[in-house]
């Protein structure tokens, strides 16, 4: 039995929406205590978000806050107010990591400045996550993922010249941003044992979706081309994309010479054709060769097609919609849906973590078990129960 490699970590979470709540969700996956630190009016903003609601018209549940909150406990508390002052203080005592996405400056206006987390706890580590990062002429702007998309340029990399700049469908600047902060927490982690000391982490939208852009960036920084939209095909590798079928939409990723010649001999075209002999020539006349592999497809179903090109070593895959894709085999086969109990709705399912971690005979180092996203305020008498058994051990008055 494992409780998971960060088992006795403690880490605070004061963050709101997505971006921190993913870094948190991410050490709680990995068996962090994190718990979560929310207004009494409401709690995290995404509680609200919604429809689709789950629950009774009286206790609705937001199915957008799930996402982001599994194996966290959540206590309310008013920042503004003493004991809610106080209350976090003492969290911050028992603390590794606290992670907030106040606006930059907005916690250290609550009192907490990084020197007062440096003497309440000179071992914390503190993920801060902004908008367009804590400092620099425009850091102090409010962020939300499509702006960041637009801003940081994603949206102008995606959709096609037909519909123009495109969001990404999944909030891809908050998601990124989480997974950095959070490998920046354990970097960290691993620091403070050498040092003996604490650390402050930055990241933010506008970083995360720029550390996306991959070879678009390097087009420009170093050929000094711009990106356009190119919709579902590569812009430098052809074919490479989306095409329809009889029943579905498939996608093809030719990345090389060998898989074309793989898959010019599955889809009856002459591989060396003048005109596709090459990647360079594919990509120059990639109309043409959409148009020839368009017409190959198109009675063909998407499954057999899928079965017949991974049989002759092109890769290839459909394009599944999410109901499909929580259903597939191979999906559960990876623990990507875990079973918890929820609080108020009982047992539910939610998509599962994506990291494994085992050792050489295979056993998981993981956690057994996963926790629901809490009820708001579900463990408040928990942790101040917790807060005043340990109250000794951390220099603290006891209440009673």
């Amino acid at each position: 039995m494992s409780a998971g490699p960060l088992d006795g970590i403690v880490v605070l979470d004061l963050s709101r929406a997505l971006a921190g709540p993913i870094a948190a969700m991410a050490m709680g996956d990995m068996g962090a205590r994190v718990i979560k630190v929310e207004t009494p009016s409401g709690g995290d903003d995404s509680r609200s978000w919604g429809p689709p609601f789950v629950g009774t018209e009286e206790d609705r549940h937001s199915t957008y806050f799930m996402s982001a909150n599994r194996n966290k406990e959540s206590v309310v508390a008013d920042l503004k107010s003493d004991h809610g002052q106080e209350t976090l203080t003492k969290l911050i005592r028992r603390a590794d990591v606290l992670i907030e996405n106040f606006r930059p400056g907005g916690f250290a206006r609550l009192g907490f400045t990084p020197e007062v987390l440096e003497q309440i706890n000179p071992r914390l580590i503190t993920l801060s996550v902004t908008g367009f990062g804590h400092d620099g002429p425009e850091g102090a702007r409010p962020g939300y993922d499509q702006i960041a998309q637009g801003e940081a340029g994603l949206m102008s990399v995606t959709g096609s010249p037909e519909s123009g700049p495109t969001r990404i469908g999944v909030p891809i600047a908050d998601v990124l941003a989480g997974i950095h902060g959070a490998l920046g927490i354990a970097s960290a982690l691993i620091a403070r044992q050498a040092t003996g000391h604490g650390a402050v982490v930055r990241t933010s939208l506008l970083a995360a979706s720029i550390s996306a852009h991959v070879f678009h960036g390097t087009k420009w920084t170093v050929g000094k081309e711009v990106s356009e939209p190119t919709g579902n095909h590569h812009p430098q590798i052809a074919p490479y994309g989306s095409f329809r079928t009889r029943d579905g939409w498939v996608q093809l990723a030719v990345g090389t010479e060998a898989i074309w010649k793989c898959f010019a001999v599955a889809m009856g075209i002459d591989a060396d054709d003048p005109r596709f002999a090459t990647n360079h020539l594919r990509v120059s006349n990639r109309d043409v060769l959409v148009s020839r592999i368009e017409e190959a497809l198109a009675a063909s179903e998407r499954s057999s097609l899928v079965e017949q090109l991974t049989e002759a070593g092109v890769p290839a895959g459909a394009i599944r919609t999410l109901d499909e894709v929580y259903e597939w085999d191979q999906t559960l086969s990876q623990g990507l849906v875990i079973d918890v109990d929820h609080a108020a709705l009982g047992p539910i399912q939610l998509p599962g973590p994506a990291i494994r971690i085992e050792t050489a005979t295979g056993a998981s180092i993981l956690r057994n078990t996963h926790d629901a996203p809490p009820v708001l305020g579900e463990d408040t008498e928990t942790i101040q129960l917790w807060l005043e058994e340990t109250a000794t051990e951390f220099g603290e008055q006891r209440t009673a």
